[in-house]
């Protein structure tokens, strides 16, 4: 039983830093709430390193991931007629805003992929992780998260066999 509650207490301040990050990113971005993707880059940056070992097996830098992002973004500025280099130079002097909804609050993309969560830890049993995002971002194939592996040439259906092979393998070593 103790050992239930304190991997709970794991996962937890596993979400509270990955919601953290990602809405930190999507402040930056001028985003309210962050989405999938923005989950994405904060699970390759949690301490962990499972997603980041995904990568790794499928032979893909994280970099690409985070560059087919921004190429995206910028794409979406241009199309809308604005200067996707200067919207995307953050201003140092203006504090990020702080938003009044809700803790945590996402996106649909995002509240998706962390509804997501803990289906994928019950199938895959492993602690919380970058694997399980990694894993629940590659089934939205429609999202900006989507778009982006895709973009980077990474097919979605081997980046969820290698998040699901590094879950097994985290879990064997729990």
């Amino acid at each position: 039983m103790f050992a239930k509650l304190k991997q709970r207490w794991k996962d937890t301040r596993t979400i509270m830093a990955l919601s953290l990050d990602a809405e930190k990113r999507a402040l930056q971005e001028g985003h309210k709430h962050p989405g999938a993707e923005h989950y994405t880059l904060a699970a390759l940056d949690l301490e962990d390193g499972s997603a980041r070992r995904v990568f790794a097996r499928i032979g893909v830098n994280p970099e690409a991931y985070r560059a087919a992002l921004a190429s995206r973004h910028g794409d979406a500025l241009s199309a809308m007629g604005l200067d996707g280099a200067a919207a995307a130079t953050p201003n140092a002097e203006a504090p990020l805003p702080v938003p009044p909804s809700a803790l945590f609050d996402a996106q649909p993309s995002g509240q998706s992929l962390m509804r997501r969560l803990p289906e994928l830890q019950q199938r895959l049993p492993a602690p919380l992780c970058g694997a399980h995002v990694l894993l629940a971002a590659a089934s939205m194939a429609h999202s900006a998260a989507g778009r982006a592996f895709k973009a980077a040439g990474i097919d979605l259906n081997v980046l969820s066999s290698a998040a699901e092979a590094e879950l097994r393998a985290v879990s064997q070593y729990r």
